[in-house]
């Protein structure tokens, strides 16, 4: 048995309290990812994990020594490091002569490899490249994907969905217009990806509603899609599974329509509407007629009654 599999009791309140944070949630902890610099990085790839440090921190780890491993051939050392630093997601650099400027990211499922997808780096301008202000620590970007292959293509699907796992960040209850400081945009085109970040300005525009600009901040990404290393359908269905205590409770005798409205049925016991008291008017008053013919009835009813 592995040092990580052995069931640990803690010693400490401090020991404790780092395993309670480690334990299985119902609304589980922001996402960390780890980044790792394989046996054979380059400058290139070393420079690009820094950077994509620099937009995921206080939300990654960074090793900065090498580590001899080929994800798609064991996947062992990343499901070791995964547990070890408690991250779910992955970001791994290599470069060699068959597949140069090589990045491989991922996520896991229960400290296991579920997704892996292999890019290459074709063009990379860095943050210092770049001479124009930067966005603060910890900041939550706008993730925007431009191109039908996200959506018509299932490798370009599944990418799209683990750029969002990646760079989403913390969830929020609300936002506030100041505090959408930066944007990532994801273009596929012509079997490519282009990744860029761009600044979000906000200029006076002489009426409430501010005009926006955007200023390229950097790091500027060319990626082209390599090897892929997808779940299967059943396990990714199971991956996305949610506790039944986070489903919404269905309420009786309420539906919704398309819009959005919401209906609600009301059951009450039959009512007498003879007995219901309506608006005094001279048109509705009994004549004197109406009066002795119900008069009448009532008399002849109790007699029948009487025999």
């Amino acid at each position: 048995m592995e040092a990580l599999d052995r069931v640990v009791k803690p010693k400490t309140k401090r020991a404790k309290r780092f395993l309670e944070k480690r334990e299985p949630k119902l609304t589980e902890n922001t996402k960390n990812a780890i980044l790792i610099k394989g046996g054979n990085a380059n400058l290139t790839v070393t420079e690009t994990l820094k950077d994509i440090y620099a937009l995921k921190k206080p939300f990654a780890v960074l090793y900065k020594k090498k580590n001899i491993t080929r994800p798609f051939e064991d996947q062992t050392s990343l499901e070791f490091f995964s547990k070890k630093s408690d991250c779910s997601l992955f970001l791994f650099g290599s470069h060699n002569k068959k597949r140069p400027n090589n990045l491989i990211i991922g996520r896991m499922f229960d400290y296991h490899v579920l997704d892996m997808i292999e890019l290459g780096i074709e063009k990379f301008v860095s943050l210092k490249d770049i001479k124009n202000s930067k966005c603060p620590e910890g900041t939550k970007p706008m993730l925007i994907f431009a191109g039908d292959t996200f959506d018509l293509n299932e490798e370009y699907r599944r990418l799209k969905s683990l750029l969002i796992d990646f760079f989403r960040g913390p969830t929020v209850p609300t936002i506030r217009l100041a505090g959408l400081e930066y944007v990532l945009h994801f273009t596929a085109m012509d079997g490519k990806i282009y990744m860029r970040s761009y600044k979000v300005l906000l200029k006076k525009s002489g009426c409430k509603i501010p005009r926006i600009e955007l200023e390229e901040m950097g790091p500027s990404l060319d990626l082209v899609m390599r090897r892929t290393h997808l779940a299967s359908e059943d396990l990714y269905k199971l991956s996305l599974k949610q506790p039944k205590a986070l489903k919404p409770k269905k309420k009786k005798n309420i539906s919704h329509d398309v819009f959005g409205t919401s209906y609600g049925r009301i059951h009450m016991q039959k009512q007498d509407l003879s007995k219901l008291q309506t608006r005094k008017m001279k048109g509705l008053k009994k004549r004197p007629a109406a009066k002795m013919t119900e008069e009448d009835e009532g008399i002849s009813q109790k007699k029948l009654k009487s025999v």
